[in-house]
């Protein structure tokens, strides 16, 4: 028998699928900073997906919502030529050393 009753069960699919869409905006992050790193477009070329209708469609399903906020913070983040998985590893350290020093 399943242990999920099914208002718990759909909530579990829709985190499931909005994890699932938040690793495609990384991914077109991280694309965007290897088009800035070779051909210096990268801040364009994250806006212009984001603008289009798949980008906003994503974005939405990932819980973003895609207004020109996210947009320019986007470019910002792109511009600055790290990659999302070191970005997210530096931002992890910090919460843990922050973490540390609040327990003594």
């Amino acid at each position: 028998m399943n242990d999920f009753d099914d208002g718990q069960f759909i909530h579990e699919q829709g985190k499931r699928a909005r994890k699932l869409f938040s690793a495609v905006v990384l991914a077109a992050l991280d694309d965007a900073v290897e088009d800035e790193k070779e051909y210096g477009n990268g801040p364009e070329k994250i806006a212009r997906w984001a603008r289009s209708r798949d980008g906003c469609e994503v974005l939405s399903c990932a819980g973003i919502d895609s207004n020109e906020r996210v947009v320019s913070g986007m470019m910002d983040f792109v511009g600055k030529g790290i990659r999302t998985s070191v970005a997210l590893s530096f931002e992890e350290r910090e919460r843990r050393q922050q973490a540390k020093a609040e327990l003594g």
